[in-house]
């Protein structure tokens, strides 16, 4: 029997490819409830680990207040000007928060590898710069949604 798959499974990233852009990009949009029950959306680097998505934010914004209060997060990474060329991903979950709150650099083997990582990527050092302003956030996503809007041409 011929099962005919909805347009939107035609064009999610494999595995592999939804691991490749999500490495590759720097920027995410994150989407918390605020406390009045209103979307708050904010823009932030990411890293991703290949499990987890991680963001270093500030303590004292509204984001880690909303979390704080409910860790309910939804987070798309995107890119593409023109429509054949959109590609994306949606990861929401519940946010976990790793490290001391502001980070200072005290002794923490979890956040080895994301600090290493994360430094290199978007600051070209070898070492986390700690500033007592920010900390981590960690979301190991529980539903994810990707799309490809160049593999509409194969289809």
């Amino acid at each position: 029997m011929t099962v005919t798959q909805r347009r939107g499974r035609k064009i999610m990233m494999t595995p592999g490819e939804l691991d490749v852009f999500l490495t590759t990009q720097r920027t995410c949009r994150v989407a918390t409830v605020s406390a009045d029950g209103a979307p708050h959306v904010s823009t932030l680097w990411f890293l991703w680990d290949g499990t987890s998505i991680w963001l270093y934010s500030v303590v004292r914004s509204r984001r880690w207040k909303d979390l704080r209060r409910d860790p309910r997060v939804a987070i798309v990474i995107d890119t593409g000007e023109e429509y054949h060329e959109l590609r994306g991903a949606e990861l929401s979950g519940r946010m976990e928060f790793v490290g001391e709150s502001p980070r200072t650099g005290e002794l923490c083997a979890e956040l080895d590898l994301p600090e290493a990582l994360f430094a290199r990527k978007n600051f070209g050092m070898e070492e986390m710069p700690h500033d007592g302003r920010h900390a981590w956030l960690r979301l190991t996503p529980e539903k994810t949604v990707s799309w490809d809007f160049r593999k509409l041409s194969s289809l």
